[in-house]
């Protein structure tokens, strides 16, 4: 315990929101590999919490606040195990018990607010990425539940992120965490093999998290900071926890790269500011030094994919001074490599784009208007506006009209759909 006998209520308050915020999810996954039900971990971790404050208000704040409380915890979610026989049944099943050392069992003990031994929590992190990125999951659901117990944001902040109200969003938690208890699926740290095969859906909730951020495809505004910022903290840990995966690190270093244009990729009033015509200046050098860092090391490995290639791409961006300077040719090389390893239309696409910024905007008009056909691109709002601006710059005021209320036409946020008005407008004048 700390010297005071007794701390002030604020203080503890401080303390747990602090453990809250930097620890909640390492707590919550060690009890829910212990007890294979995020719903127990849940629910006795907020217990746990809530009988800290009053205890440590009392008697002071434990030097290992973080063992306390997953002390505490365990020790409520066997008393609910043992006062239900279908929970019984499954602690029998799991052998729970004869884990938890002798200690664990004095539960609601006056020996519990002294000062515990095991400082060590087991950090099962990893695991509780690969249980809520099962292969079973639906992708909202597997984003819904990373967001919530790996990410630490309420259900009514994850119900912003999908624009839908936090009853909604708290049924969609909850059929997600019975798909998870119906199904069988595992819990704790997966083996080498399934590392392998499922790591690419993992790292792949992460980055369509940033994407969600970075262009929401719904609301108000064309950037969502928190969202990106979410991201890039999930990925840190992922790299953290996986340090000598390749790709884990590209995965990072693209978020970071990206993630730096954030101050500069809208104007004063929310409109977008399309790269070529940002302010430099206003990107974070310190997340492109970290993102380059992870670009260099991971470009060179033989296990380099997707990721890592887009990262390369995106630090070619961020060495650029300016639009004019940047390194068009190998970019239209780097694209060449990743529709290779992800072929698909929005590489397509983003290879085309290259084309025109390399060969010049007749060649990069052809290659554009030879995706007009793939189904994949019809309601995609971004290949409408990379064609409808080419077709401007190659003079063709009113094909670009055209393809600008294509472009309306397909889902997207507010300030896109403010942006494209601006340019019809533009091309009306």
């Amino acid at each position: 315990m700390v010297s005071a006998d007794h701390a002030d209520s604020s203080a503890v308050a401080q303390v747990l929101h602090t453990i809250g915020v930097e620890d909640r999810g390492r707590l919550l996954a060690g009890l829910a590999t212990r007890f294979h039900d995020l719903d127990l971990a849940e629910d006795v971790l907020q217990e746990a919490m809530v009988r800290a404050l009053e205890t440590w208000t009392r008697r002071g704040v434990p030097q290992n606040p973080q063992a306390w409380l997953m002390t505490a915890a365990k020790n409520r979610a066997l008393d609910i195990i043992r006062s239900d026989a279908v929970k019984a049944r499954r602690l029998a099943a799991l052998r729970i018990e004869s884990e938890v050392d002798e200690g664990d069992h004095r539960a609601h003990s006056a020996d519990l607010d002294e000062e515990l031994s095991t400082a060590n929590i087991p950090d099962e992190r990893l695991g509780l990425f690969f249980t809520c990125s099962h292969p079973t999951l639906k992708e909202r659901e597997k984003i819904a539940l990373i967001l919530r117990f790996l990410a630490g944001l309420s259900t009514a902040e994850v119900a912003a992120v999908f624009l839908v109200d936090t009853t909604t969003m708290q049924q969609r938690i909850v059929r997600a965490k019975k798909r998870i208890t119906t199904t069988g699926i595992p819990f704790g740290r997966p083996t080498a093999d399934q590392l392998r095969e499922r790591l690419p859906g993992v790292l792949r909730v992460v980055y369509l998290i940033f994407t969600q951020g970075f262009v929401p495809t719904t609301g108000t505004t064309h950037s969502r900071t928190d969202l990106q910022q979410e991201a890039i903290t999930l990925a840190r840990l992922l790299v953290r926890l996986l340090p000598q995966e390749t790709e884990a690190r590209g995965l990072l270093s693209l978020l970071l790269l990206t993630g730096s244009r954030a101050g500069a990729r809208t104007d004063p009033a929310g409109l977008p500011v399309p790269l070529a015509e940002q302010d430099r200046g206003l990107w974070d050098s310190r997340l492109i030094a970290e993102g380059l860092s992870l670009a260099q090391t991971a470009a060179g490995e033989p296990e380099a994919g997707p990721y890592t290639v887009q990262a390369t791409i995106a630090a070619l961006h961020a060495e650029a001074v300016t639009c004019s300077e940047t390194d068009w040719n190998q970019i239209l090389v780097l694209y060449g490599i990743l529709s290779r390893l992800e072929p698909g239309p929005v590489v397509a696409l983003n290879r085309a784009v290259a084309v025109g910024k390399a060969k010049g905007p007749e060649d990069g008009l052809n290659a554009l208007e030879e995706l007009a056909a793939d189904p994949g691109l019809a309601d995609y709002r971004p290949f409408h506006i990379a064609h409808a601006l080419t077709l401007r710059e190659v003079g063709k005021p009113e094909q670009a009209e055209r393809a600008f209320r294509s472009a309306l036409d397909c889902p997207g946020n507010d300030a896109e759909s403010d942006y494209i008005e601006v340019q019809i407008r533009d091309l009306l004048a």
